[in-house]
């Protein structure tokens, strides 16, 4: 349930509406809405049923919420949310970039890919401490050691730090050091993690399961928000079918689905949803022209060398190619949004 508060309503009646509501042993978040604020309802569906929220002075109405994931709902929030990360803005209308190795392999290596990230014009230096491999017998990462360099990397460059946390236990080492989190494919349904997660204190971003449907995708996002953590990016990076040409299956369709059904800005990774270095620069633009908020775009110095996912990643010279296309896209799509609103 959503309360819509008239306007000009006083912040004491909020607060006698909120607890009034809370004091029936329910939820409640406060969202601003254009020009009104609203209250987000939470909790047993016969108990909401049952408060005669209407009757409270403030109320202007009540809207019912029907989608099942209800804090991740465009229904709840109807504008979208935007985080600001030191800065950065996510889902603010800029395209953000995401760029960087697979996996931390050295600080050398980390450093020379930040180096070329920040030149080529990204946001966030991406870089995977913790690596949940298929096989047991690939490279796993450096661990703390490779948060250090990733720390030592945004001192450098000033880009900020995304890297992935894979289990419960080194959630909050993690957070010692990245700007984001992220919840890997493989551990998107891990709701153990995603309660970690969504009590850590940092913005998460969390990609979809191999084998993911979009209501799976936004009820484990709900997880992550239910611990009233809303700053959740949502990460679409391929799903498995059929086709064995691609590593995955880029759903670019998921993109403009989210955005009609949450609030929650999507990022677009063409690096692990093609599994083909090649196939990065067009799917890259094709998630700007679907309206994706930012990119995930795997870099490193020399893929040839690359301990994971070298057949994936971009070489500099590529990666400064496809940001040139992309920022010129993003660019073009701007201002034919302000031809058509104007």
């Amino acid at each position: 349930m959503v309360i819509v508060m008239k306007p000009g309503t006083e912040e004491d009646q909020v607060r006698r509406v909120m607890g009034r509501i809370e004091a029936a042993g329910l939820k409640t978040a406060l969202v601003q809405g254009q020009g009104r604020l609203l209250i987000g309802v939470i909790g047993d569906k016969q108990m909401i049923a049952t408060l005669p929220v209407e009757v409270l002075d403030g109320v202007e109405k009540v809207l019912p919420v029907t989608d099942s994931y209800k804090l991740a709902s465009r229904q709840f929030r109807p504008d979208p949310t935007v985080i600001d990360v030191g800065g950065v803005k996510i889902g603010g209308g800029q395209l953000v970039i995401m760029a960087g190795p697979c996996a931390v392999e050295s600080r050398e290596q980390l450093f020379e890919a930040a180096a070329i990230a920040r030149d080529g014009g990204a946001e966030f230096l991406r870089g995977g401490a913790y690596k949940p491999r298929t096989s047991p017998y690939s490279f796993q990462g450096l661990e703390r050691q490779g948060l250090e360099y990733l720390a030592e990397a945004r001192e450098l460059t000033g880009l900020k730090i995304i890297t992935e946390v894979t289990d419960v236990t080194s959630v909050d080492v993690v957070a010692e050091y990245a700007d984001i989190l992220q919840v890997g494919a493989r551990n998107m349904q891990n709701f153990q993690l995603l309660r970690a997660v969504g009590r850590a204190g940092r913005p998460v971003m969390l990609k979809r399961g191999i084998a993911a449907t979009i209501s799976e995708w936004l009820h484990a996002a709900e997880y992550i928000l239910n611990e009233g953590n809303y700053e959740v990016l949502l990460c679409e990076r391929g799903i498995r079918t059929f086709e064995e040409y691609t590593r995955n299956t880029l759903d670019l369709s998921a993109v403009s689905a989210l955005k009609q059904l949450s609030h929650l800005p999507v990022i677009v990774d063409p690096s692990h949803g093609t599994g083909r270095w090649r196939l990065v620069k067009p799917m890259a633009m094709a998630a700007v022209a679907a309206g994706a908020d930012g990119l995930m775009i795997e870099m490193h110095p020399n893929p040839a060398v690359a301990l994971s996912d070298g057949p994936q990643s971009l070489d500099p010279v590529n990666f400064r190619e496809v940001m040139k296309a992309v920022r010129g896209l993003a660019a073009y799509m701007r201002s034919a949004d302000d031809v058509v609103n104007a």
